[in-house]
Order: structure tokens, then sequence, then C-alpha cells
């Protein structure tokens, strides 16, 4: 019979710990079955599931431990592990895994805890729990703090729907967010994120803006609103806000287009992007003018808006060429993950509005960001409390490895 051992090994972190252990276990060539390390503010937790050789015994090597870890101020535990119960650890290896990443500007325990009671209400295990987000201070929360924490669990969903209105029921009562993704192939290998503009990038409605500098700033933002929300047909509300437009100097584009405030976390966002070797782009029910300018500000790849017709200095009413409607943002979508040889499962789509909804229905991860109701409901995933940064966290990626 096959001897197996758990060792846990616990205490202060300092430099060389591991290395000393594991040549203790290489001296009696030893099997490696299993092993985890974690370190939470110094404190190491260490474990070895080992199988010691045929014709060995555990004696030598427990003591040759125990006495090591009693040197360097640890604190050691061996478990006996029966052969039974290591094939049913075995066996578990091929169920289904997920992820579940909770983002709020501050993590509280009873956030975790109700995390954790969905989990085990629907007999998932936790596999893994990491912090994303850097170390928090203990000043007080800013505006613009953030903070996240990655579940990775294991079992088979009985009904994955009825699990994910679990999580954004708690989240929507806690006014955080959670989202849940199966953890596939696809969760780590992106490589197209497409942006709506307005009110995601950016954080106005940049017709509203022309609007009010036009005069008529009140009856194009109640159009809008309604189109967002979903009330109105895009093509024919957009048509009806521009034609309001009408004989608005060409000077005022540019005066609107520095002014716009660029949205919490959309420039590290993007940065880390590029650094990662992402493809991006704008796909905007808006126009060509602030989607070109926002291009070069942030280095975005693609940019698809409306193009504003202008003849002698004043704006006409009237746009050029194909409405960038939803359907048309989905097309366009597909069309650039088409000359990018990228698959729609490795594309993420982010909007607020719901002319995104098609976009973000088709990407392998849709985004719905800091959106209306309608949308959310609609959408894989939202944010709401954090910035565009936030993004990162849905993809794995800890803020050690963002770009500043």
């Amino acid at each position: 019979m096959k001897e197996i051992i758990l060792i846990n090994i616990a205490g202060d972190d300092k430099p060389g710990l591991t290395s000393s252990i594991t040549a203790i276990l290489a001296n009696y060539e030893v099997n490696i079955l299993d092993i985890g390390q974690a370190v939470i503010h110094d404190t190491l937790s260490l474990g070895f599931l080992i199988e010691v050789p045929e014709g060995s015994v555990s004696s030598p090597i427990m003591k040759d431990i125990l006495f090591r870890t009693h040197e360097l101020g640890l604190t050691v535990r061996f478990s006996p592990i029966d052969e039974s119960s290591y094939s049913q650890w075995v066996g578990g290896q091929g169920k289904p895994r997920h992820i579940i990443t909770l983002l709020a500007r501050k993590i509280t325990a009873e956030h975790l805890a109700r995390v954790t009671a969905i989990v085990s209400a629907h007999h998932l295990n936790i596999d893994r729990i990491d912090r994303l987000s850097g170390r928090v201070p203990l000043e007080d929360v800013s505006q613009q703090a953030k903070s996240s924490v990655e579940f990775s669990v294991r079992g088979n969903l009985d009904d994955t729907g009825v699990f994910r209105s679990a999580l954004l029921a708690m989240a929507s009562e806690f006014d955080i967010d959670v989202a849940y993704q199966e953890d596939n192939m696809f969760r780590r290998n992106r490589r197209l994120v497409a942006f709506d503009m307005d009110s995601t990038l950016i954080e106005a409605e940049v017709i509203d803006e022309l609007a009010k500098a036009a005069g008529v700033g009140e009856q194009v933002a109640a159009i809008t609103e309604r189109a967002m929300r979903g009330e109105l047909d895009f093509t024919e509300s957009f048509t009806a806000r521009v034609a309001l437009l009408e004989g608005l100097d060409e000077a005022v584009l540019a005066e609107v287009a520095e002014g716009l405030a660029i949205t919490e976390g959309a420039v590290k966002l993007v940065k880390t992007l590029k650094k990662l070797g992402y493809k991006t782009a704008i796909l905007s029910g808006g126009f060509n003018y602030f989607g070109q300018f926002l291009q070069q500000k942030l280095g975005i790849d693609y940019v698809y808006a409306n193009e504003l017709e202008i003849i002698d200095g004043k704006v006409t009413g009237n746009v050029t060429g194909i409405v960038v409607d939803g359907a048309r943002k989905a097309e366009l979508l597909q069309e650039i993950a088409s000359r990018e040889q990228i698959a729609l499962e490795q594309v993420i789509a982010v909007g607020d509005g719901a002319n995104d909804l098609p976009m973000l229905s088709i990407a392998g991860l849709g985004i719905a960001f800091r959106a209306k109701s309608i949308v959310k409901a609609s959408a894989k995933q939202s944010i709401s409390t954090l910035g565009l940064d936030g993004i990162l966290y849905l993809l794995g990626i800890s803020d050690r490895y963002t770009a500043n």
C-alpha cells in the first residue's frame, strides 16, 4: 500500500524557507503529488502532498522536516491520506471550473460571507482565493479606491442562470459588482476590446454637449435619455437630435473635444491592453470627429462612428454614410475580428446603452459599463462601482501587472 502524506507548514515568511523544505524532500526522493503556497501579510502557508517511495518509510522524512521547521520558527502538521481518498480527489479534476470576481471600492467581510454562502448553496468548492487589487491603506477610502478578489471554484452547476441571478441580487443589495465566468481557454486569451464612446470612454454624451452650445440642450438630452433606455429607435432618435444641431459653428467641435472628461481608469486600461498586445476599437453612435480625437489621445487602433456633415464651416443637421446604430456596431465588431483573425470568443465589448446590446451579445465577454438597467439585465457582465480599469480584474490581471 502506498504511503501518501499531506504536509502543512505555517509561520513567518522568510527567504529560503521553501528551498530548505524541498531540499529535505529531494534527499528522500519523494514524489510531489500536489503543492501550494500562499503568503498573507508576510505569513506563510505552504502545503505538500507527497508519495513516499516504495521500500521507504515516512518517519525519517517527517523527523527531518519537524527539526527544520522548528529551527525556522514554523509549525508543521502531517496528515496521512488513504488511497481511496486520494483517488476521489484525483477524480474531481474533471469538474467544471468557474471564476467569480468581486469588485468594490472597499471589500468587507460581509461581502465575502455572502459570496461564499452562494457558492456553498450551489454545492461548489472554492479552490483558490486571490486578491487582484493592490494593498489597501488604512486611511479613508477615496473616490478612486478600488478592491477586487477573485474566487476560483469547481463543481457542476445545475442552473447557471439561477446562480448568476443570486450573485447579481447580492451585488445590487450591497452596491458592488460581482462577475461570474466559466474558467475556459478564452478567458485569459482575449485579443480585441471594442468600446462605445459616449458615457463609456468619456463621461459625457457628446451630442448633448454640442446641443448645449447650439441652445437646444434640453430637447436633445431628453431624446438621448429615451434612446439609451431603449424607448426609442436609435436611428430615428439620432436623426432627430442631429437635425437640431443645424447651424452650429464648426469651431465648437474643437472646443467640446478639448473639454471632454476621460472616464476613470480608461487611460490605464488602454495602456495595459496595448502593453499586452490587444487590439482596441471605438464603435460609436456618436461622431467621428471625437472618436478620432480620442484615438490620438489614447492610442486606439480602430474608430468607427458617424460623420457629421459640415458645409461652409456650419453643421448642416445631417450625417453622411451609414448610421452606426446597434446592428452596425455588431457588424463592425465582426469585421474587425475577422480582419485581425480573432475569434469572437476572444473579443470584449464594452458599452452603456441599448444600442450597445447587439455587440455585447456576440462578444465572448460583453460588459455593461455604468449602464442603464435594461443593458445591465441583458449583458453577460456589468461594472458600475469601479472605473474602466476594473475590466482588467475580469481578465484575471492583478494591479502588479498593469501599466501606470
